[in-house]
């Protein structure tokens, strides 16, 4: 019973399952791999790939929970932000494109107002769809509206 609860871990060589104490000069015995540089490394990859990680985090965060408060569906959040992500991969670091436009549903004061449609100008009170539209690099955004015909 002490045996399984002894400090272990597995060989980046052979992948077998190794305990500490079975170490020879920190080399698994059944290889020979050295696996102190391998932990070393790991845990240099690890530390920056948790970092990238919980910067895009904090972002997706930040962007879906300013979506949400306007009232957009996190579907269609969710499919923004990872269009995002793959035009960022993408480009590796050349400008590029991040206009988004999403529907946002209308406030009591929306449904009472006399609206213009943004692409045939007609004026109309009733129905229609209101849209956010905006750049994810730039701050701020736009919302236009949309007549039941367009």
């Amino acid at each position: 019973m002490k045996r399984m609860h002894a400090p272990h871990t597995t060989c980046p060589g052979c992948r077998e399952e190794v305990y500490l104490d079975e170490l020879v000069r920190g080399r698994c015995p059944l290889c020979g791999c050295s696996l102190e540089e391998y932990e070393e490394e790991s845990q240099d990859v690890e530390e920056i790939i948790d970092r990238c990680d919980l910067s895009w985090l904090v972002f997706n965060y930040f962007i879906f929970k300013r979506f949400i408060e306007m009232g957009a569906s996190p579907v269609s959040i969710m499919q923004l932000v990872s269009a995002y992500e793959d035009r960022c991969l993408k480009s590796l670091g050349l400008h590029c494109d991040y206009h988004f436009e999403l529907e946002v549903p209308r406030t009591r004061w929306d449904l009472l107002k006399i609206k213009r449609c943004a692409r045939c100008g007609r004026l109309f009170v009733a129905g229609g769809k209101k849209m956010v539209s905006g750049d994810l690099s730039l701050p701020g955004f736009s919302v236009s509206y949309h007549c039941p015909r367009c």
